[in-house]
């Protein structure tokens, strides 16, 4: 009977804590189930959703991208300073960004199979140099429609309708037009992701990979070459995020990716809770960001301090893990 419980725990626990925190906010934040908050919840998890499936793939193969907030971010002004300063059109812009998150990602790759440099270290290094680099076109400015270039020139270009497009759209639901471009993307890329990594050869090879490295070599897979690619996703999809938060603001906000690599993290690895997965899976990963989203809409709702956000996000992300790794373990050693 006990193991039936531990079981039972393992596998639901967390989606019962899910359930239990929305009846919670609901009975306590007044509007907190009305359609529009649950459409501000979405929008909120889109982007941090989609990083957060990229540091999935990178998790699935034994890695880890800290990069990922930087490359938004970098996407973000890469798409501004493409479209307001060089006057270039939305489909440009787009590549251009989709271009640099491939190119970071390989690099990253590079530096951690050829170069054996840590992936945390890596990825760290990748971090800065970004965050630096976004910065020096600008002088450290956003960027938006008029701004002084200097010596009395002013920045004429502007957003295309077609890219805010990608960023404020809302399709119908139910006659209201309530479900943002942003979520239908986050949505399509969790199913690609998850359909890749459950249901292909090549997925089941990263898993191989990121479970024994050294026995997926033995049996020849081409190690190096996945860990690559699952960078690459990771920097894709970071660009995609940056992309869509540079559609929603209509500029080049320099510090509007502040919190997106502590969300996508944690919605990654809260993932590993659901459904007692103990390992980096997309639908965990969908699940995890919805959480957030939740958690941080209700607080929001409630008046909570904003200071107090990232600690209870850092409570339950401990939490979701010890009971995660700490039951699995209780569960492995009463079979034994």
């Amino acid at each position: 009977m006990n193991d039936r419980i531990l079981d039972f725990a393992i596998k639901y626990g967390f989606l019962i804590l899910l359930v239990g925190l929305v009846i919670y906010f609901s009975l306590s934040a007044p509007g907190f189930s009305s359609p529009r908050s649950a459409v501000f919840v979405l929008q909120s998890v889109a982007i941090t959703g989609i990083l957060a499936l990229g540091v999935t793939c990178t998790l699935v193969v034994d890695g880890f991208d800290l990069s990922i907030g930087a490359v938004a971010t970098s996407a973000l002004m890469l798409s501004a300073y493409s479209m307001v300063i060089l006057e270039q059109p939305a489909f440009v812009a787009v590549l251009l960004c989709l271009l640099i998150g491939a190119f970071v990602g390989l690099i990253n790759g590079l530096l951690i199979v050829k170069f054996r440099v840590p992936d945390l270290l890596a990825t760290l290094g990748m971090m800065f140099l970004l965050i630096g680099l976004q910065r020096i076109p600008t002088q450290g400015n956003s960027i938006a429609t008029g701004m002084s270039l200097g010596n009395g020139v002013v920045a004429e270009g502007t957003f295309s309708q077609a890219f805010l497009w990608i960023g404020r759209h809302r399709f119908d639901f139910f006659v209201e037009r309530l479900v943002p471009m942003p979520v239908v993307i986050f949505l399509v890329i969790a199913v690609l992701i998850w359909l890749f990594l459950g249901f292909t050869r090549h997925g089941r090879l990263m898993y191989a990979i990121g479970s024994n490295e050294r026995a997926a070599g033995l049996v020849g897979a081409p190690v190096n070459t996945y860990k690559v690619v699952a960078y690459m996703i990771s920097g894709v999809t970071a660009s995609i995020g940056g992309i869509l938060l540079a559609a929603r603001l209509g500029r080049g906000d320099i510090a509007s990716g502040n919190n997106l690599l502590l969300d996508s993290v944690a919605a990654a690895l809260i993932g590993f809770a659901v459904l007692g997965a103990a390992r980096p899976n997309a639908f965990g990963t969908a699940i995890g960001a919805l959480f957030v989203g939740i958690l941080l809409q209700g607080m929001t709702m409630m008046n909570a301090p904003y200071y107090t956000q990232d600690f209870v996000k850092g409570a339950v992300l401990v939490a979701a893990l010890v009971f995660t790794f700490y039951l699995s373990s209780r569960r492995t050693g009463a079979g034994h």
